[in-house]
């Protein structure tokens, strides 16, 4: 019997959950009328009778913990470090805990400049939404998202 041969089992996300999740970004403002970076990470609608809706929020929330926990709307947002590894200006990785793997971002220029220069909001949707969606439809979603509470959020800067 062999021991000790393998490298233990990663605690994060593993590739396949990091491929599938849609992500968006985008250059918004906050309750201040600051300028501010935005992230949101959504998982798409299930393929099989194993992507429920429970499941997949199980899957968002581990998401949430392997960046160090997010809060919810009406909780203060936390910080959750340096998650961002900027490799060029249109590249950026979204990094978690326990995982070697990250998420490629979607970014333009001027987004990953502002995260440079300051920090990212990161949202986490518990409830699906295709890859796909328009920014009609993402609007829509961060609406509905924030009326039933099932946003996750935090604040994420550079490496």
């Amino acid at each position: 019997m062999l021991t000790g041969c393998t490298p233990p089992a990663a605690s994060g996300p593993g590739p396949g959950l990091l491929a599938v999740l849609g992500a968006w970004t985008w250059l918004g403002v906050d309750p201040a009328d600051t300028d501010l970076a935005h992230l949101l990470l959504a998982h798409p609608p299930g393929q099989t009778e194993h992507d429920t809706a429970a499941a997949i929020e199980g899957r968002m929330q581990q998401l949430s913990a392997a960046l160090g926990g997010l809060a919810e709307p009406q909780d203060p947002v936390p910080d959750l470090g340096e998650r961002l590894l900027i490799t060029d200006a249109t590249t950026v990785l979204l990094r978690f805990h326990g995982t070697r793997f990250g998420t490629r971002l979607p970014v333009r220029a001027g987004w990953t400049q502002h995260v440079r220069d300051r920090q990212a909001v990161v949202v986490i949707g518990l409830d699906p939404l295709p890859r796909s969606a328009d920014l009609a439809r993402v609007d829509a979603y961060l609406d509905a998202g924030l009326a039933s509470g099932r946003l996750l959020f935090g604040i994420a800067r550079p490496t």
